[in-house]
């Protein structure tokens, strides 16, 4: 099986804990998106949801299978959150962003009772870091975010370049909430709730990549098939 037949299994079996009549987060990311497909599916037979999306792309895409939408305006607590991940550990705790949607995916997983994680088992590692820190900031004032992020990231033992990231026309790439994001290269990040509270302190960071103890369940798909993985299971 390829690695989008493992993303497409987790996010299956993701699936069966949706119930009719519930509201349901969307993440966003090739995993998430073979969510959209299959929830599609069942909205075409008539399956009961409400979703609101994580992203503008996730928002066109559910439209395209005329899956019900609404927002945290309307319904600002949800069921449950599906959505995927660029790394996780053996607590449970994750590094995301890298579709450049990790704001307004962590505040549509934090409005939810739950939240599930689906992957493919490539994305499970012994301690976060080696998928680079994604870490959103304003426009405005970019040079000195970036240096007082680099400096606060040292003094939890991060260190590494931190690059603006670039969008396909060669100019930064600009979140759905227009603002940029810093990719942060630290390695093995050695204590994640530190290096979480420190970047909270940087006037520029809009949000960090760093999902802490917001994950209700992992669902990993690989060659052995599918584990599930909830807060009292180590990788």
């Amino acid at each position: 099986m390829s690695t989008e037949s493992y993303k497409r299994a987790a996010a299956a079996r993701a699936l069966t804990y949706v119930e009719p009549g519930m509201t349901l987060g969307l993440g966003t990311g090739s995993t998430a998106a073979h969510l959209v497909n299959l929830l599609g599916l069942k909205v075409a037979d008539g399956f009961d949801i409400r979703c609101v999306p994580t992203s503008e792309a996730t928002a066109e895409q559910a439209r395209r299978f005329h899956i019900p939408l609404t927002t945290l305006d309307d319904v600002p607590f949800l069921d449950l959150t599906i959505d995927g991940a660029d790394e996780v550990d053996g607590h449970l705790q994750l590094i995301k962003g890298g579709g450049g949607a990790l704001l307004r995916e962590k505040i549509v997983a934090t409005a939810s009772e739950r939240m599930i994680v689906i992957a493919d088992v490539s994305k499970k590692v012994e301690q976060l870091g080696r998928f680079p820190l994604p870490v959103e900031v304003v426009p405005f004032g970019l040079a000195a975010t970036r240096l007082l992020v680099s400096e606060y990231a040292q003094e939890v033992g991060c260190l590494g370049d931190i690059s603006v990231r670039g969008g396909k026309d060669g100019a930064p790439f600009k979140t759905d909430s227009g603002n940029l994001i810093l990719d942060c290269a630290f390695g093995k990040i050695e204590d994640a709730e530190a290096l979480d509270a420190m970047l909270k302190l940087v006037p520029g960071v809009v949000e960090n990549g760093l999902f802490l103890d917001i994950a209700w369940k992992v669902i990993l798909a690989g060659p052995g098939g599918i584990e599930e993985l909830d807060m009292t299971v180590d990788l």
